[in-house]
C-alpha cells in the first residue's frame, strides 16, 4: 500500500512513518512538504492509496487544494492531520471530501485505530465533534462507535455505493459516471440516503455515517 504524507515538519513526518510501518505490512511511504510537492507525488504515483495531510502548509490551504489533490489521484482517499480541532474546520474538510480527521494531538493507537477505520471504508471525526458524553472518550483515546452494515441500517446495495463515493467527495456526475447510472438516478439515491440518515446536506450525511461507524468497504 502506497500512503503520503503531506506535512512540513520532517520530524512529524519521520515519527509517523516509523508508527505506521510497524503497524502496515508493506507499507510504502511518500514524503511532500508542500502541496506543490504533494501534487507532483501523486501525479507521478497515481497508485497511491491513503493521503494524510496537513491543513496549513507553507504553500496554500489544505482544504481548498483537495479537489486539485483529488483530480491527480482520483483513487486516493483523503485524511486529514491537523493541530486544528475546531468543529467547522473539521466539518469543512469533510465537506471537501476528507474521509477521516485526525487531531495532532492524538496518541499513535488513537491514530492507527482511526486509520484503520478509514481503510476499512469508514468515515473517522474526532469524539469531540461527534459529541459524544465524556464518559465515552476517555482522555485523548479515539472513540470509534461500533461497526455497522449499511443493509443493517435498511440501505440497498446501490444506496451504499452511492453513499461510498458521497463520503469520497464525489460529486453527482461522477457518482453517475461510476456507477453507471443517470444523474437522476443518483438524486433519487441520495434523497433516500439523506432520509435514512436524518441528514440535509452531504456534510450531514457523512457525520451521521461517522457517528453510526457505518463501513461501506475498503476504499479504492
Amino acid at each position: 500500500m502506497k500512503l503520503l504524507l503531506v506535512d512540513d515538519h520532517a520530524l512529524l513526518r519521520d515519527g509517523l512513518a516509523l508508527v505506521m510501518a510497524q503497524e502496515f505490512i508493506g507499507l510504502e511511504l511518500l514524503h511532500a512538504s508542500t502541496l506543490a510537492q504533494a501534487t507532483a507525488a501523486l501525479q507521478r504515483d497515481p497508485d497511491v492509496r491513503l493521503v494524510l495531510l496537513d491543513l496549513a502548509l507553507p504553500d496554500g490551504d489544505g482544504i481548498e487544494a483537495m479537489p486539485r489533490l483529488r483530480e491527480s489521484a482520483p483513487s486516493a482517499t483523503l485524511v486529514v492531520l491537523s493541530a486544528d480541532e475546531r468543529s467547522d474546520t473539521v466539518m469543512a474538510a469533510i465537506g471537501a471530501g476528507a474521509a477521516g480527521y485526525i487531531p495532532k494531538t492524538a496518541d499513535a493507537e488513537s491514530m492507527l485505530a482511526a486509520l484503520r477505520v478509514v481503510l476499512a471504508g469508514g468515515v473517522y471525526l474526532p469524539p469531540s465533534v461527534l459529541e459524544r458524553r465524556a464518559a465515552d472518550r476517555p482522555g485523548s483515546r479515539a472513540w470509534s462507535p461500533p461497526p455497522q452494515r449499511p443493509e443493517d441500517l435498511g440501505f440497498s446495495p446501490r444506496q451504499a455505493d452511492v453513499l461510498r463515493l458521497l463520503i469520497e467527495g464525489q460529486p453527482n456526475k461522477l457518482i453517475s459516471r461510476e456507477l453507471d447510472m443517470s444523474e437522476s438516478t443518483v438524486k433519487t439515491h441520495l434523497a433516500a440516503i439523506f432520509r435514512k440518515l436524518d441528514a440535509n446536506s452531504r456534510t450531514q450525511a457523512v457525520l451521521a455515517a461517522a457517528r453510526l461507524g457505518l463501513r461501506l468497504g475498503a476504499h479504492r
